[in-house]
C-alpha cells in the first residue's frame, strides 16, 4: 500500500514510519508541505499517489491554541478540510488523527466512540471542526482518538515531570485532569491493524486503563527511582494556564475492541517506554 503520512516527522508520524515498514511510506512536514496551503498539498498528493494518507500533521500546542484560536482553526480545521478534499479528488481513504479534547469531559464515566463532540477550548474546538470536514467530505475514513501521547524523544509530560524532579526534588500536580497515557509505539501498531481491516469508522485508540496527572507523576517517579521526590497533589484551579483541558478525559475503546484491536495497559507502555529510553531504575 502507498501510504502518505502528513505531519511525518512528528512523534506519531515517526512511530508510523517504524511500525509500516512493509508498506510504501511517503512522509512529508513543515517546512517542505503546509497543509494549509491547498495548492502545495494537491501538489504533493498527485505526485505520490497514495492509496491511504495518514493525518497526523496537526497544531497540538493546547496553550498555544487558546492564545491564537484563529491559528487553530487554520492548521486543524482548514488544514483537515484540504487534506480531506485530496483524498476525495485522489481517491485516497483518510486516517484523521484526533483527541479526547474534542469532549468536554464533564462525564466521569468517560466517552465512547459515538458520543456527541462537546469541546471547551479552542484546541479541542478546532481538532472538532477538523472532525466534521472528514465526515461531511468523505464516506471511506478512519477517526482515531487518543490522550495524553508519548513517544522516545521531543518533549512530552515524562519529561516535564523527571526534570522537575530532579533538578528541584519537589512537584504540584493536578489530581483532577483524567486521561488514558497513550504511547505512539502502542498507537501506530493499532493504526497498522485497522489499516488492514476496511472497517470504516472512529475508534479510541489509547493505552487501556486512565489515571489522574498525579498518578501518572507517581508512576513515572516509581519507574525512575525518585520515589524520594515530593510529589504534592494540586487542583487545576491552582495551575494557571491559558487553555482548561477536561477534567475527565478518559476515552473507552468499544469499537476497537470488536474487530480485536486493543492496546496494553497504560503502566506497562510507560515501564517498556522508560526502558527504551533509559530511564528505568527498577
Amino acid at each position: 500500500m502507498r501510504i502518505l503520512i502528513t505531519g511525518g516527522a512528528g512523534q506519531l508520524g515517526t512511530a508510523l514510519q517504524a511500525e509500516l515498514t512493509q508498506h510504501e511510506l511517503f512522509p512529508i512536514d513543515l517546512p517542505q508541505v503546509d497543509i494549509t496551503d491547498r495548492e502545495a498539498l494537491f501538489a504533493s498528493v498527485a505526485d505520490t499517489k497514495p492509496d491511504l494518507i495518514i493525518h497526523c500533521a496537526a497544531y497540538t500546542n493546547v496553550d498555544g491554541c487558546a492564545k491564537d484560536p484563529a491559528l487553530a482553526y487554520k492548521v486543524n480545521g482548514l488544514g483537515t478540510q484540504n487534506v480531506a478534499l485530496a483524498c476525495q479528488q485522489f481517491g485516497a481513504t483518510m486516517v484523521h488523527i484526533s483527541t479526547n479534547e474534542v469532549f468536554a469531559g464533564d462525564n466521569p464515566a468517560g466517552y465512547e466512540e459515538w458520543m456527541p463532540l462537546s469541546a471547551v477550548n479552542p484546541y479541542g474546538r478546532s481538532k472538532a471542526a477538523a472532525e466534521v470536514h472528514v465526515k461531511n467530505i468523505l464516506s471511506n475514513f478512519y477517526i482515531v482518538r487518543l490522550s495524553w501521547l508519548f513517544a522516545p524523544g521531543g518533549r512530552n509530560f515524562i519529561h516535564a515531570i523527571l526534570d522537575r524532579a530532579r533538578s528541584t526534588g519537589q512537584l504540584r500536580v493536578v489530581t483532577d485532569e483524567i486521561g488514558c497515557p497513550t504511547y505512539s509505539v502502542d498507537l501506530a501498531k493499532a493504526i497498522g491493524q485497522l489499516i488492514e481491516t476496511g472497517q470504516y469508522g472512529i475508534y479510541h485508540f489509547v493505552n487501556s486503563g486512565s489515571c489522574s496527572r498525579w498518578q501518572f507523576a507517581n508512576e513515572i517517579l516509581r519507574l525512575a527511582g525518585l520515589t524520594d521526590v515530593v510529589n504534592t497533589p494540586i487542583l487545576g484551579k491552582e495551575f494557571k494556564r491559558p487553555s482548561t483541558p477536561p477534567p475527565f478525559g478518559t476515552l473507552h475503546n468499544i469499537a476497537g475492541k470488536a474487530i480485536g484491536i486493543e492496546l496494553r495497559p497504560w503502566q506497562e507502555a510507560l515501564e517498556e517506554y522508560m526502558r527504551d529510553t533509559n530511564q528505568l531504575a527498577i
